[in-house]
């Protein structure tokens, strides 16, 4: 589970909502030890040492007991025993006092839980004495209010549905190479396909509550089971074909491939060892993606384009495959070519692919004439199908182009304002040239010649494009106007069209390309969209999932990127790869009897873990460290640690450094010669390659923070960020300032902040004002390795009212526990340099404390509000002579700074008060175990400090829970009363059977809904069509891709809805011939009649709801009544083509049948007559018969 998709205090907040109640627990007594431990050892079952070097089962934990799923036990069948109340009495709960106090440790106190204001320190630290093996800890004040308040986490979110985690959000770091990019959904065989960056992954949702059993590749443990295809260049784009039963995909390569839903039909061998070799996974499994599982390969693919991806693709109402890609390239794929590819054989395959990848129209050149062009020559990232008037949509980030579907004309081109754009100068292109696999060929000079004019192109190209924005900026001020761009595009059921822009608008269409209305929910960028029946779902970059004129909910932690409706659910796939499944009916009654169901089931899907982590920090003032020294601070005590973090100031100094260092920040650069020194010696420290293994690192000029995981750790630490806060000069210089990194451990974002904050006895409110800076500013929004800059100021955020929210939340009061270390800065105030000597000496350090400037402002709750610190019982750490060992080297020269703990490790946990079961509830819990400084090291002006925390974490196991999810949903009369009920399909009427087509005349059939509340979504598609032969019998009924109509006919609107007790009237129209071409290479060669009056289709009327994929269908049979005088039209040859028509205009043609025909020169004649002799050649190995029933088809 996500930290930040648990129970946000921030989001109940908002909505005026209440916490959920915890369990029965009594902060005003002390938690019952027994009680306690009894508790989390029922939740435990085996110990793990440290220095195992296997990579255990997710659920595996290290010197920890738990549960163990491996144990020989079904999953589905374990057994959770119950665990003890706890102790404590009713649900009362006294909250903490502000002010400061010393907190009891993590399981004891006293009563009330906070000092009383007349106590001594002494009575203090007496009283609120940490537990065995832990210190006490001194608590600031002011921790349980705004940003400081410890954010809510709960088993259960309470302020969205209750989701089914297909696929539970993996680790970054588990995903190299294989993230997913795209989803679709197949409902009637139940599939959920995702196209990843490695190939095509495909889920069973009739298995999706089953387990892995043997294990999965590494961070698909608790996934549900899926297959996987063979090896594949990154899928950008998919598109299900229903009718053929294949999921067509388009990829990075340039190549369209098909892949069979019938898995079982398309397996072949066993899939390869994943990259990173067998030990990245956890062990082979029957189902795709574990090692050794069985794949299954593609079905036809070819290239479709020579350089560029394919960005986009659809499948239109007549069956075509249409695709877009870089530059305005759109192509179009007959289907008759698809559909005797298809037939072909496997030994066939490289025949079949070249017999479609010839056999495009190169629609951009289809609507060009003398170089001009209304299309722009920009990516065409979307594609749209409208259903509902045969048309097709291809958007680019600023542009809506318009298409028939059947003659493929362009009809319209208009901009985000539903302006129609103007035509424009075609930029003569070069020819694509088609790439043959596994063939590498020496470019010649001329090849090389065509290259650099294509880059001087381009060049120009992106020229002008800059020219361009510095026009606008200079007319209008600002980059408003280019920050609008399309993001997503979607049909709904009422024929309206939706486009989601990055400004978070929504804009509304109708059919024909005019702008109805705008909406603004969110100031968040629209990622993707989904409608089903009168419902749409929006997707945004936020992770927020808005149901249009109901309500949104926070779906996920990162941007929810792609969306698909199968069954009862849709599922939404997140940047991050975890993917979500949500009730169609959300938010709805269902959600509640689902959240209260699985939050009752809280204790069999808890798992607890406890590590150790150690944070270092250490001011080296420019200077390097002896390997005795690293030792000393580090190495000798890093034996039993999972989790080794250090922070570092003043690695490099000097105005030239800094000042550089900040120029390089702005271009995305970091780090230095001496800031690698300390990262590669510290690991060597650590023993790092063998028992350690570095996470992730920052450097911002003089400041470094660096983390490292033990190894048998490592499998469970992940999605490491990093963040930079410059605090020097302006706020821009890294002198001063905070680096920081954000850390996934066992499912929990831990932060850890290296800072050193303003210097001199006297600028104690600049440190506040520092620390203040740095926790608000402080931004995780780029991972480890990348250098984008990370001080950035937090926009306010808008609810889905469009109403601000007053409470922003930055991203270390999300976390689930932040450490801050560093240099600090705080001074003793009140004493001379000679007391403070005396009371080191004499060991006095409960008097310096008194005098400690950090203490006095936490306890005023100035800084480090709601923060904890361990008991220091070490002397003052600044400031040192160097190389002068033990205490006699404080500062003894002119200045005679007076000693003081500028160095400090102060931290905070998911603990509301100061004592706190921990749960899912309260999932961190951290003790000090160790706060020392190392008095030895010399090599600084100040003394290294290390602090190690004894930390338990608790957190969900997915698959149990997602099994819990399953069983509620099988067994719940309610949940499945109200399942049926979601599934139910209005009763409607077709006022007809059959339909006999006859002198191409409009016939009219009509669908009445009888349904009294529930509008009717109805979709009409063609099953086949048959050609009637003269003895009277019927061929076979063949489909088009994803059941397409027959180029001769038209059926408008195929989809639509249908409200309550009302009827909705379809128009057929047919034509008894039919013209039509043949291009290769995207040429047209050929033209000829078909006679359709021997053709017959059956139509078929699926029937649904609003919320469910489940149909009812109603046939209608559709055949000719041929005329008893009726003559074909003349036959046109490729010897005599008509001409070509004007360009299409930027206007809506009228309903008259357009015609497209082309008009050819006597130069170009002798180039096309061989290149049709070429062609001939080519599909020569099919046979002279084939080539006959594909290019040369007449009219009898």
């Amino acid at each position: 589970m996500d930290p930040d998709d648990e129970a946000a205090a921030a989001a109940a907040a908002s909505r005026g909502q209440p916490p959920p109640q915890r369990r029965g627990i009594s902060y005003s007594q002390p938690l019952s030890r027994d009680a306690a431990s009894a508790r989390r050892a029922a939740l435990r079952s085996n110990h793990h040492s440290l220095d195992d070097d296997h990579i255990l089962p997710a659920s595996h934990s290290l010197n920890y007991v738990h549960h163990d799923p491996s144990a020989g036990v079904p999953a589905s069948s374990v057994h959770h025993p119950p665990l003890p109340p706890h102790g404590g009495g009713g649900g009362h709960h006294h909250h903490h006092h502000p002010s400061a106090s010393y907190s009891a440790g993590t399981r004891r106190a006293s009563v009330g839980g906070a000092s009383d204001g007349s106590m001594t320190l002494e009575r203090a630290m007496s009283e609120y004495g940490g537990g065995h093996g832990t210190l006490p800890e001194f608590v600031g004040a002011g921790g349980g209010k705004g940003i400081f308040r410890v954010p809510l986490r709960a088993a259960m979110h309470p302020a969205r549905p209750p989701p089914l985690e297909v696929r539970p959000h993996p680790l970054r770091e588990t995903q190299a190479g294989s993230f997913l990019r795209t989803l679709a959904a197949e409902p009637q065989r139940r599939q959920l396909w995702a196209g990843a960056e490695s190939g095509i992954r495909v889920w069973a949702l009739d298995e999706v509550f089953a387990g892995w059993g043997a294990g999965a590749r590494r961070g698909d443990e608790e996934s549900a089971p899926f297959r996987e295809g063979v090896t594949a260049p990154p899928a950008l784009c998919v598109a299900v074909d229903r009718a053929n039963r294949l999921l067509w995909t388009g990829h990075k390569d340039g190549r369209i491939r098909s892949w069979r839903m019938d898995l079982d039909a398309a397996a072949t061998s066993p899939a390869p060892p994943p990259a990173g070799g067998a030990g990245d996974a956890a062990g082979g499994t029957s189902h795709g993606g574990g090692n050794n599982a069985p794949v299954f390969r593609e079905a036809l693919t070819w290239q479709a384009y020579g350089r560029t991806p394919v960005l986009s693709m659809v499948v239109t109402s007549y069956g075509e495959i249409w695709s877009g890609s870089e530059g305005g390239v759109i192509k179009a794929w007959p289907y008759d070519a698809i559909a005797k590819s298809l037939s072909l054989s496997p030994e066939e395959r490289h025949m079949a692919a070249l017999l479609v990848e010839r056999a495009y129209i190169d629609l951009r050149n289809h609507c060009t004439v003398g170089n001009v062009c209304s299309l722009p020559a920009s990516d065409v990232k979307f594609m749209l199908a409208d259903y509902s008037r045969a048309k097709v949509w291809t958007v680019t980030s600023m542009t809506f182009a318009l298409w028939d579907a059947r003659t493929r004309e362009l009809l319209k081109v208009f901009g985000m304002d539903g302006q129609v754009e103007s035509a424009r100068l075609e930029t003569p292109v070069m020819p694509e040239q088609p790439v043959e696999e596994e063939v590498k060929v020496k470019p010649s000079k001329k090849d090389k010649s065509q290259g650099s004019l294509n880059f001087f192109q381009k060049s120009r190209n992106a020229l002008i494009g800059a020219a361009d924005a510095v026009r606008r900026v200079a007319t209008k001020g600002t980059f408003v106007e280019d920050n609008r761009r399309t993001g997503a595009v979607a049909q709904a059921m009422d024929g309206t069209i939706w486009s989601g822009c990055t400004t978070g608008a929504i804009i509304q269409w109708d059919g024909n390309g005019n702008r109805m209305q705008e909406f603004q929910h969110h100031t968040s960028s629209v990622q993707c969209i989904k409608a089903l029946g009168e419902r749409v779902w929006v997707g945004y970059a936020s992770g927020t999932v808005q149901v249009m004129d109901v309500e949104g909910w926070t779906g996920h932690s990162c941007p929810v990127i792609r969306m698909a409706i199968g069954g009862s659910y849709i599922y939404t796939l997140a940047h991050h790869g975890g993917i979500r499944g949500w009730p169609l009916t959300s938010p709805g009654p269902l959600d509640d009897i689902l959240r209260a169901e699985l939050a009752n089931k809280e204790l069999s899907y808890t798992r607890m873990e406890k590590i150790k982590i150690m944070v270092g920090s250490w001011n080296v003032a420019q200077g390097k460290a002896s390997a005795e020294s690293l030792k000393s601070w580090l190495g000798s005590v890093s034996s039993d640690v999972g989790l080794v973090v250090v922070g570092l100031q003043e690695v490099e100094m000097g105005a030239g450094f800094l000042a550089i260092s900040a120029a390089k920040e702005t271009v995305g650069l970091e780090g230095s010669a001496n800031g690698q020194w300390w990262i590669d010696n510290i690991g060597k420290a650590l023993d790092e390659g063998t028992s350690f293994h570095r996470v992730g690192s920052r450097q911002l000029a003089a400041l470094l923070i660096a983390a490292w995981a033990r190894k048998s750790l490592k499998p469970y630490v992940g999605d490491v960020d990093a963040a930079a806060v410059p605090c020097g000069f302006g706020r821009a210089i890294g002198n001063k300032g905070g680096v920081g990194l954000r850390i996934r451990v066992y499912d929990r974002k831990m932060c850890f902040v290296s800072n050193h904050f303003a210097a001199h006895l006297e600028a104690v409110s600049r440190r506040n004002a520092d620390f203040d800076h740095i926790y608000r500013t402080m931004s995780f929004n780029k991972p480890h390795g990348s250098t984008a800059s990370t001080s950035v100021q937090l926009h306010r955020a808008v609810n889905v009212n469009g109403n601000q929210v007053d409470e922003v939340r930055p991203d270390l009061a999300e976390a689930d526990m932040v450490v801050f270390i560093g240099d600090f800065n705080y001074r003793l105030y009140g004493i001379t340099y000679d007391e403070a000597r005396d009371m080191v000496s004499q060991r006095s350090f409960d008097w310096l404390r008194e005098k400690d400037q950090l203490r006095a402002e936490m306890k005023a709750g100035k800084v480090f509000q709601g923060m904890r610190e361990g008991l220091i019982k070490f002397p003052p750490t600044y400031k040192f002579q160097k190389h002068q060992p033990g205490l006699g080297g404080y500062d003894s020269g002119e200045k005679k700074r007076i000693p003081a703990w500028c160095d400090r490790v102060l931290y905070r946990d998911s603990r509301p008060i100061s004592v706190a079961e921990c749960s899912l509830e309260c999932p961190v819990v951290a003790s000090i175990t160790s706060y020392v400084a190392c008095m030895d090291v010399t090599e600084s002006d100040h003394k290294p400090v290390r602090c190690t925390f004894s930390v338990d974490i608790a957190r969900v196991d997915e698959l149990i829970r997602r099994q819990e999810y399953g069983e509620i949903i099988e067994s719940n009369e309610k949940v499945r009363s109200l399942l049926e009920e979601s599934c139910f399909v209005p009763d409607t009427t077709v006022s007809t059977g059959e339909i006999t087509l006859e002198n191409q005349e409009n016939i009219v059939f009509r669908i009445t809904n009888k349904s009294e509340k529930i509008k009717a979504a109805f979709e009409i598609i063609c099953e086949g069509q048959s050609t009637k032969k003269e003895d009277g019998t019927k061929s076979e009924i063949l489909p088009r891709a994803s059941f397409g109509f027959p180029l001769w006919l038209e059926v408008q609107p195929a989809v639509g809805l249908i409200k309550p007790g009302e009827t909705a009237e379809i128009t057929v129209h047919h034509e008894d011939f039919y013209t039509q071409e043949e291009f290769v290479d995207g040429i047209p060669q050929n033209w000829w009649c078909e006679d359709t009056r021997d053709k017959e289709c059956v139509l078929t009327i699926n029937i649904r709801s609003s919320t469910s994929t489940e149909t009812k269908s109603h046939t209608i049979n559709v055949r000719h009544r041929c005329p008893a005088t009726a003559a074909p039209p003349p036959i046109i040859s490729s010897s005599n083509p008509p001409a070509m028509a004007a360009p299409p205009s930027n206007v809506l043609s009228s309903e008259a049948p357009s015609k497209r025909s082309s008009k050819k020169s006597q130069a170009n004649h002798k180039r096309e007559q061989q290149q049709r002799e070429q062609q001939q050649q080519d599909y020569a190995q099919f046979g002279s018969s084939d080539v006959h029933d594909l290019c040369r088809m007449r009219c009898p």
